[in-house]
């Protein structure tokens, strides 16, 4: 009788360890819940107050424009994107953009303004992004291979976004 107890208690904790350990090899990735500071808020909304944008304000800072919502199913961290983007600086300045092909991330290895705002769009939408640089690139510079400054530290990222597909 004890022998058998044994045995199921030995069962019952494998099993319960077990679907802990599923838990734990899920998604990898976490949403860091950042908040611009507000005097990079500001400038974002000086920024489109200035060239007349009405665009939506998260609760992260970001601020945003759907262009097309797209589908009801929407991206989450461990979801690969299938994208075409622009990215700009606010003086119109472009550092970065896919070409005729779409590009595939993983969208919780990308800068917290994606994380936050790729989810607000299904497959199929577009959406514009201006990103403060808390939820951007910070406050160093980003250089290409030549040493030269392709994103000043600092920098509001303006990003358009389509998103073909994910999965």
């Amino acid at each position: 009788m004890l022998m058998r107890k044994t045995i199921w208690l030995l069962i019952a904790v494998a099993l319960f360890a077990g679907g802990c350990l599923k838990k734990d090899s899920g998604c990898p990735f976490k949403l860091q819940n950042k908040v611009a500071p507000s005097q990079e808020q500001t400038a974002i909304e000086d920024y489109l107050s200035g060239n007349g944008i009405n665009a939506t304000k998260h609760q992260s800072g970001l601020y945003y424009e759907i262009v097309k919502p797209g589908g009801s199913d929407k991206p989450h961290l461990c979801s690969d994107v299938v994208i075409h983007y622009v990215g700009k600086l606010t003086n119109g300045t472009q550092f970065d953009a896919t070409d005729v092909n779409p590009v595939v991330f993983t969208l919780g290895g990308l800068i917290e303004g994606w994380k936050v705002g790729l989810p607000l769009i299904g497959k199929g939408g577009e959406i514009k992004l201006y990103i403060p640089p808390a939820l951007g690139y910070g406050y160093t510079d980003l250089k290409d291979e030549y040493d030269n400054t392709v994103i000043p530290g600092g920098s509001i990222l303006i990003f358009t976004i389509a998103l073909q597909d994910f999965y």
